[in-house]
């Protein structure tokens, strides 16, 4: 993978990092608290359940996203620059890490025993039959896949391996960005653990390997929820389990 120059100013922690960190903490503590008290306030606003837990979702990752973008664009910019050199490598190798992604889920689920879906996955399926595929891929697609990888990857790989040993960063990656997906009530049961794992370990490794590229695993991550979201609108209802 082509390389351009990199700033070390690029990789510094700054106030918008902090504030965006904060908000996504912030948010996230406020649904596991109070999440029915905010749930029976939205539906105060939208009689429908799903298009409540919708807003809710939308207010949470536009209010981080914005500081995620303020403060990442110019690794941006440099990231898409990079994949530019190479577009067709690039477009090839997407694909191919999500057939590994698939895989490498398949082998964690089956060594983990029968597959259970978290609570996430089960709320996300539940707006998907309800909440139209306009708003559904803006959310699913573009913004949820930039603010985790902006999380997740350039702030606890990219700017993290400042400080830390970067292979202890990729762990924390890939604990953290699996764990925040099943807090609820399943807990950290590996059965519900085991999908998130393998979708980190590959996040991780395309990270790392594109020489911190925020913008491929972006791509990846962005890829991996529209085959998601393209499958559930796929599939009738009737099929999907209850």
């Amino acid at each position: 993978m082509g390389t351009l120059s990199t700033k070390a100013p690029l990789y510094r922690f700054t106030a918008l990092d902090a504030i965006a960190v904060t908000a996504y903490v912030g948010f996230t503590a406020y649904f596991l608290l109070a999440g029915q008290t905010l749930n029976r306030l939205m539906l105060q606003l939208f009689t429908d359940p799903a298009t409540a837990s919708y807003a809710v979702n939308a207010i949470f990752y536009a209010g981080v996203g914005i500081f995620a973008v303020a403060s990442a664009w110019r690794v941006v910019g440099r990231d898409l620059k990079i994949l530019g050199t190479r577009p067709w490598f690039t477009l090839g190798m997407i694909p191919l890490a999500l057939v590994v992604m698939l895989i490498l889920t398949a082998i964690l689920v089956a060594a983990f025993g029968t597959a259970q879906s978290s609570e996430n996955q089960l709320g996300i399926q539940g707006m998907l039959q309800q909440v139209p595929a306009w708003l559904m891929v803006p959310l699913l697609v573009i913004l949820g896949p930039f603010v985790e990888e902006y999380l997740f990857r350039h702030l606890l790989i990219g700017k993290l391996s400042q400080y830390l040993n970067i292979w202890v960063c990729c762990v924390i990656s890939v604990v953290v960005f699996s764990s925040i997906h099943v807090v609820g009530r399943e807990g950290l049961a590996l059965s519900a653990l085991a999908p998130y794992l393998g979708m980190a370990v590959v996040l991780v490794a395309v990270y790392v390997w594109t020489g911190k590229n925020l913008m491929f695993s972006y791509f990846v991550h962005a890829a991996k929820n529209l085959m998601a979201v393209v499958l559930i609108y796929a599939v009738p209802p009737e099929l999907l389990p209850s």
